[in-house]
């Protein structure tokens, strides 16, 4: 099974300059074309915590497929030098699982994020400079006020790296799926970090 993917010739919906990187292209993921890479990526042990281990590449396609079908869901690659790095997903909190456990405000906006394995040996920074990139899209929209985070509670490394990047916890909550930990990042606090650089 091949895991190629024409993600680097794809239009990119946003681009971010990461210094000491190059550019940040988020390109919309196509499921029938990506399901190879992005199985490969969630069937790994790293991945646990996306929810995913065990399914088949058909699965994850058709999981995709329907994500694209959704007006209010959205996958993006993250694509860097014409590698693409990590999975993105969007979602309006108040058309996804997640609304039914904390108070929704207006512009509110969902995110998820999946890094790909290094290929070559882990880049010192990378992920704090894909999650800057990831919130200024984000917060590319002035109709996204607050970005919202659910990860697994048991995942410790994604909660710390929210909090380094100006999360703020919020409390825990019971997903069908998992016992996930609320985070906050309004943007304001995004902005005021963007003018302390």
């Amino acid at each position: 099974m091949t895991t190629e993917t024409t993600a680097h010739r794809r239009a990119a919906v946003y681009e971010h300059p990461a210094d000491g990187f190059g550019t940040v292209r988020l390109v919309p993921v196509e499921p029938a074309t990506d399901a190879p890479l992005i199985h490969g990526w969630v069937s790994e042990e790293r991945a646990r915590f996306w929810g995913m281990l065990g399914q088949s590449c058909e699965q994850v396609r058709e999981t995709y497929e329907f994500v694209d079908s959704l007006t209010t869901h959205h996958a993006l690659l993250a694509v860097l030098d014409e590698e693409p790095v990590a999975l993105f997903q969007t979602y309006d909190p108040d058309a996804d699982p997640v609304g039914e456990c904390y108070d929704v405000r207006p512009g509110d906006f969902g995110l998820h994020l999946l890094i790909a394995p290094p290929r070559e040996g882990t880049r010192p920074g990378f992920t704090g400079v894909l999650i800057g990139a990831l919130m200024a899209y984000a917060f590319s929209d002035p109709a996204h006020l607050r970005l919202v985070v659910e990860p697994d509670a048991r995942n410790e490394k994604a909660i710390g790296r929210m909090v380094r990047s100006g999360f703020v916890l919020g409390p825990e909550i019971d997903k069908p799926e998992k016992r996930a930990r609320l985070a906050f990042l309004e943007r304001e606090s995004f902005e005021r970090g963007l003018a302390a650089r």
